[in-house]
């Protein structure tokens, strides 16, 4: 699976694992969703992903529910 980082910036969002608003890193990556090679570039989505600065819980959601 493919990733591209994107713009990354800090914002504060409940933590599930601190259980409180902390400041988490947050990006957009493209991932490569087909495990073909011969379709992989159509079938790229962007996910938003966000770590937590004070735990490290990692998270992410696909943005295109298409």
């Amino acid at each position: 699976m493919a990733t591209t980082s994107g713009v990354s910036n800090g914002m504060r969002e409940p933590c599930e694992e601190c259980e409180t608003d902390t400041l988490h890193e947050v990006s957009i990556q493209l991932v490569t969703e087909s495990r073909s090679e011969d379709n992989a570039q159509y079938s790229r989505e962007p996910y938003r992903v966000r770590e937590c600065t004070r735990c490290g819980n990692l998270d992410s959601q696909r943005m295109n529910n298409a």
